[in-house]
């Protein structure tokens, strides 16, 4: 006689398409870390066992944040921009100073990173301009231009602090969230062949040196020996 196997309702109904291809990559980024350990032969701390405690506790608020309306995001989105916006501000006027960086706020009881917060932000304010423009603009500039001036505030204000990495990371989830969109293609298309254009300029005359420096070094490893 076959067993009967019932699959608990609120196990069933998670995403585990997304959850462990996540959890496999995270679990190839433990083993890296793991064997980067200044301990000889690896070990899970420093850095190996930070890596899988971050990704359990975020993983639970991801969950958790998934049992909430989505009329809520939708509602929240705005003010929350907004309020990164005052904070990223902040920063320029207020923040804390490391590694030649100008990127947190001290609140006394904890040190906050801005720019950190709003990479998804950018996704949540843009999935809410999308939401709510009308099908029969989707492919006039009143669909591109705003989502622009979204964009470029917090990506300006994030290359200022100065931090390349995280502006581009929030310049990449916006992209994706305007080809989500149903925008036209060659839109893309031609900001590839700008962006192809302007990255050898902005190598020569607007990355710092440290930043050229990470440049060459991708490019050639044995540049760093």
């Amino acid at each position: 006689m076959a067993l009967g196997l019932s699959i608990p309702e609120p196990v069933a109904r998670q995403p585990w398409r997304v959850i462990l291809p996540l959890t496999a990559l995270v679990l190839f980024g433990t083993a890296v870390l793991y064997s980067a350990s200044p301990v000889p032969g690896g070990s899970m701390r420093p850095w190996a066992m930070m890596h899988i405690i971050h990704y359990v506790a975020f993983l639970v608020m991801a969950l958790v944040l998934a049992r909430f309306p989505r009329d809520w995001f939708k509602l929240a989105a705005y003010p929350i921009y907004g309020l990164l916006l005052i904070l990223l501000v902040l920063v320029e006027m207020l923040g804390k100073i490391g590694g030649g960086s100008q990127r947190w706020l001290n609140l006394g009881f904890m040190t906050l990173q801005p720019s950190e917060l709003m990479k998804p932000a950018i996704v949540l304010v843009l999935a809410k301009f999308y939401d709510s423009l009308p099908p029969n603009l989707i492919t006039s500039w009143r669909a591109l231009v705003p989502a622009l001036a979204l964009l470029a505030v917090p990506a300006l204000l994030v290359m200022l602090q100065p931090d390349l990495g995280t502006a581009l990371a929030i310049c990449f989830g916006a992209v994706v969230v305007v080809f989500l969109s149903g925008v036209p293609i060659w839109w893309f298309v031609s900001g590839g062949v700008a962006a192809a254009i302007a990255a050898p300029l902005a190598f020569f005359f607007v990355l710092h040196d440290y930043q050229r420096k990470r440049v060459t070094v991708f490019l050639d490893p044995e540049a760093d020996m």
